[in-house]
């Protein structure tokens, strides 16, 4: 059902087109609420102390079940901030976080970057639901240009529309349902991520030994089993989308989360035959390194190339592409030197005393791993694949689930899709 203005039972209102059973009123109309103020930061013996301090930041959990910030007694004593119960409704006011909304599940203190919202006769959760997927909306009605900034009076003003109490409950509740599931989803992917963490740290420097497999380490010295392919450096103005040769840029591989790179799938900027030149063609098994990178996380961040299409990838922008002897380092191992902490503390130490940390051609070169043959990178390879499979597929998961919540969201907070009414002693 998509009602608009004119569709029988419905009606237009400041809070959009509701069902005409709805209200929409302004939260001033029956909500109170109240910002705090923050103590002294010259007074240490006004922080550390026992109560939690929640700060604008704390509201990006959504739901607030513990902070790092915290203030004595005499913190608050001495100050204006103010103490707010558990399951109080919170909304962020300034800069960055304004307008996000929250609900604390812990009680603790809140300065005058919070406001907290307390209904008369409404579901706070059920508040919390419509004001996070209205977020952007009510920035966008109620703040002009500029740092977006709210305050208590502003927020009294916006209009929400409001179902009977218990259909309140029905809609929080079964939005939780699906808040659950993506939050299960999130903490299976945090889980199998450290799982792989470990299973990195044991395999990939020989602490653990996969089944059937004796033979020796050995120090390799990647100089003496390199080639490396010719880049191209193209600005992104350069770049189109028409043109048939992919194109890999060093920003591409910093902020991608996978290690392979299929280019015959993946969506890539393209260059045009005129601009290539004598780039040279990346292979399947190729290792492309970014070669700068502004924080040590990034430092020895690279891409195996897993499939080519028939027009070619050439490497590009500050990238070093790296051709290994596949007698030396096996395919689909190569994607997981990354983690091997020789590789990247050696890097890091060969970077050190530059404003941009960089990697370049002789730092790779001069590098010495203990590795295993390539019968036993292979069967690490695959281990650690397998995982990253899984992970995958969980985020995938998780996609769809925050997708499908945001529809969800979208029919029950206008009242597009009713729910069945259930009596209010069933709540």
């Amino acid at each position: 059902m998509n009602p608009s203005a004119a569709a029988p039972g419905y009606t237009t209102t400041d809070a959009g087109v509701i069902p005409q059973d709805w209200q929409a009123l302004p939260l001033a109309d029956f909500c109170s609420t109240y910002s705090g103020g923050t103590p002294s930061t010259s007074r240490s013996d006004y922080y550390g102390g026992d109560i939690p301090w929640i700060a604008s930041g704390d509201l990006n959990q959504g739901i607030i079940e513990d902070v790092n910030g915290r203030i004595t007694a005499a913190g608050l004593q001495n100050s204006s901030a103010k103490l707010v119960e558990a399951n109080t409704l919170l909304m962020a006011l300034y800069g960055a976080t304004a307008g996000i909304p929250a609900i604390t599940k812990i009680s603790g203190a809140i300065n005058q970057a919070v406001l907290a919202i307390k209904p008369r006769g409404a579901d706070p959760e059920y508040l919390y639901a419509w004001l996070a997927h209205n977020k952007d909306r009510i920035i966008d009605t109620y703040t002009q240009g500029g740092q977006p900034n709210l305050s208590g009076e502003i927020v009294r003003k916006i209009v929400v529309p409001l179902p009977e109490k218990t259909e309140q409950r029905q809609i929080s509740s079964h939005l939780s349902d699906v808040t659950s599931l993506i939050s299960a989803l999130e903490r299976l992917i945090t889980k199998k991520q450290s799982i792989k963490h470990g299973m990195m740290q044991e395999l990939l420097t020989g602490k653990t030994r996969l089944p059937g497999f004796t033979k020796q380490w050995k120090d390799v010295l990647l100089g003496q089993h390199v080639t490396y392919v010719k880049t191209i450096a193209l600005s992104r103005a350069q770049l189109d989308e028409e043109s048939p040769c992919r194109y890999l840029h060093y920003g591409d591989i910093h902020t991608t989360r996978d290690i392979r790179l299929a280019a015959a799938t993946r969506d890539m900027p393209r260059a045009a035959a005129a601009l290539v030149g004598a780039a040279g063609f990346l292979k399947v098994g190729d290792l492309v390194f970014a070669d700068a990178s502004e924080d040590p996380a990034g430092v020895g961040k690279s891409i195996e190339v897993t499939s080519v299409p028939a027009e070619g990838v050439v490497p590009g922008l500050h990238t070093i592409a790296a051709r290994f002897d596949k007698k030396v380092l096996a395919d689909g191992f190569k994607a997981y030197l990354q983690f091997i902490p020789d590789l990247r503390n050696s890097l890091l130490r060969l970077a050190a005393g530059t404003k941009v940390l960089a990697t370049t051609r002789s730092y790779i070169s001069s590098i010495t791993l203990h590795l295993p043959d390539v019968e036993e990178q292979t069967a690490i390879a695959q281990i650690l694949h397998d995982v990253d499979d899984e992970i995958d597929a969980l985020q995938h998961r998780l996609l769809k689930a925050r997708a499908m919540k945001q529809g969800v969201m979208q029919e029950l907070l206008t009242g597009r899709t009713r729910l069945q009414p259930v009596s209010e002693s069933s709540l």
